[in-house]
């Protein structure tokens, strides 16, 4: 575990100390200003349905940020030329692993984190509760942790960090693209295909204020689900080395 927290600072230090992470931080920031200010505000409407609004338009920010975040953990390591050292290193790859999505998702959590201020804005001077911001944010950060676990799992697949973001991309439209499917199939093959959509079936709840534990654990099997995916495309990698 050590070993996994060491890899996760030097990943978080790397997102702090590249001109690209600094990049990511003011576009998502902006976006979510933006949006906060043209949409979430436009026209009169109650506190309730702002602060809504606000972890809507967020989720898809963030899902965004995820994606250009996680797609060069593994794929940047083999532009450079030293995935190698990663694949002789006396570290298990479940390790490696692990250590490269918490600093990816701390990176994401400090995103997060910065954009406080306009949900506090609601708080102030609306009446909405602290648990609903406190529900929002929790959502934000299962949704993000899922995604940067698929970019996770596309990096360790693709040559490159563009291919890395088109497969991460386009995993996350499909399971986005589910909810719809799911209606137009009947019985419990239906419910299953429902089930596994990213978005409608389980964030919409959190940013009304309210945690399932059924989302919560969906998101859970997810991330893991994909992680163990990375790690097994790693062990791959290092037993054909």
């Amino acid at each position: 575990m050590i070993a996994a927290l060491y890899i996760a600072r030097r990943e978080l230090h790397g997102y702090l100390a590249s001109m690209t992470g600094w990049l990511i931080l003011a576009l998502v920031l902006l976006a979510d200003g933006l949006l906060f200010n043209g949409l979430a505000l436009a026209g009169e409407k109650k506190s309730f349905d702002v602060l809504q609004l606000f972890f809507y338009f967020s989720s898809g920010t963030t899902m965004v940020a995820s994606v250009f975040i996680a797609m060069r953990l593994f794929a940047e390591e083999r532009q450079q030329g030293t995935m190698v050292l990663l694949e002789s290193a006396p570290v298990p790859e479940h390790i490696v692993v692990l250590g490269k999505f918490l600093g990816a998702w701390s990176f994401l959590l400090l995103l997060l984190l910065l954009s406080g201020y306009l949900p506090a804005l609601v708080v102030v001077n609306g009446k909405v509760t602290v648990g609903h911001v406190l529900a929002g944010y929790l959502g934000l950060a299962l949704l993000g942790a899922a995604c940067i676990g698929i970019g996770a799992f596309a990096s360790s697949l693709a040559k490159n960090q563009i291919l890395a973001a088109v497969l991460a991309g386009a995993i996350i439209v499909a399971l986005l693209l589910s909810w719809t499917l799911a209606r137009k199939i009947e019985g419990p093959v239906g419910d299953v295909v429902g089930f596994l959509d990213l978005f409608d079936q389980h964030y919409r709840t959190f940013s009304r204020g309210t945690v399932k534990l059924g989302s919560v654990a969906y998101y859970a099997a997810l991330t893991y689900g994909a992680l163990l995916s990375t790690t097994a495309v790693l062990a791959a990698r290092r037993w054909r080395a």
